[in-house]
């Protein structure tokens, strides 16, 4: 099976009330949402909640591209993460990752699935882009 995901994360106030969604397609465009928040949170634990709970609503190993906003993510799955486990969990300055608990969920997800990373430019007219912003940030009211 083929998916595509879009994620968002939001958060009012950083920390504060956050909100993350994602918008789930299947090969003959069969939408599925999942979203969800926290009371205190940042907005990079929203961006990474998002893919961390998509993924795991799909049980059989499957191709699926992820778009994100969120360079963070991007980046961080696809490059940071490398280096931060050959490095115990350190940054390129020594210090402690943060959100390593987020990141070691996300790379587990990732790993029965094959996971293409695109990034999109944040509110400049991607539907789905758009619609997974407004559900995340519902989540933050």
């Amino acid at each position: 099976m083929k998916y595509k995901i879009y994620t968002d994360g939001a958060c009012s106030g950083n920390p504060g009330k956050g909100g993350w969604a994602a918008i789930i397609l299947n090969e003959k465009s069969i939408q599925s949402n999942v979203s969800g928040g926290e009371n205190s949170t940042t907005n990079n634990r929203m961006e990474l909640m998002a893919p961390i709970m998509a993924l795991n609503k799909i049980k059989k190993s499957s191709e699926i591209i992820i778009y994100t906003d969120s360079k963070y993510v991007k980046d961080g799955i696809t490059e940071w993460i490398k280096k931060w486990k050959l490095n115990n969990w350190k940054s390129a300055n020594k210090k402690p990752v943060k959100n390593k608990d987020l990141w070691i969920k996300l790379d587990n997800s990732c790993q029965k699935h094959k996971v293409t990373w695109k990034w999109v430019k944040a509110h400049a007219g991607n539907k789905f882009n758009n619609l997974v912003d407004e559900l995340a940030v519902l989540e933050t009211k």
